[in-house]
C-alpha cells in the first residue's frame, strides 16, 4: 500500500494510460470522456479532465449523470468501486469509478451507449486496463487522492 496520497497529476496520469491501454485493445476509442470530479463541499467541481467539451461537461453534469445518478450520490462506494450504466447514450455518463472519498472517475463515450460498447467482442479484453486501474486506486486508498 502506499504511505502518500496519490497526487492528481499521477492520478491523471494513471487515467491516461488506462484510455490508452483500454483503446489499443478496443481498437478504437472506448470513452472520449475521462473525468475526475470532487462532489466534496462546498460545491462539486471538475479537478481534471480529458475530452472534446470541458465547458458542456461541467454545465450539463446533473443531467448527463442519467442512469447512474442513484447510485454515485448514495456515497455508499469504497475506492476502486465502479459502476456502468448499460444504457446511456448520447453525452449520459456510461461509467464511474471511486477514486477517494467525494472523489470520483466518471468515464463517458459521448458516441455510443454502454450497450453498443459491450456489443464489441474486444470489450471483454479492453476491461482489463480499468479494473488495473481500479486496483491501482485501491492501493492507493489509504491515502487518498489529493
Amino acid at each position: 500500500m502506499n504511505d502518500k496520497p496519490m497526487e492528481l497529476s499521477e492520478t491523471m496520469r494513471a487515467i491516461r494510460d488506462c484510455a490508452t491501454q483500454m483503446n489499443a485493445r478496443y481498437g478504437s476509442p472506448v470513452f472520449d470522456e475521462w473525468v475526475v470530479v470532487s462532489l466534496q463541499d462546498p460545491q462539486p467541481r471538475v479537478l481534471g479532465y480529458v475530452g472534446p467539451r470541458h465547458e458542456a461537461f461541467a454545465k450539463n453534469f446533473s443531467r448527463d449523470l442519467g442512469g447512474l445518478r442513484a447510485s454515485l450520490l448514495t456515497g455508499q462506494h469504497q475506492v476502486g468501486d465502479f459502476e456502468f450504466a448499460r444504457h446511456a447514450a448520447g453525452t449520459s455518463f456510461e461509467a464511474f469509478m471511486v477514486l477517494g472519498e467525494g472523489l470520483y472517475l466518471i468515464c463517458n463515450n459521448t458516441r455510443c451507449s454502454m450497450d453498443e460498447i459491450a456489443r464489441n467482442p474486444r470489450w471483454l479484453s479492453a476491461q482489463v486496463p480499468f479494473a488495473d486501474l481500479s486496483e491501482r486506486m485501491c492501493a492507493a486508498s489509504t491515502a487518498g487522492v489529493r
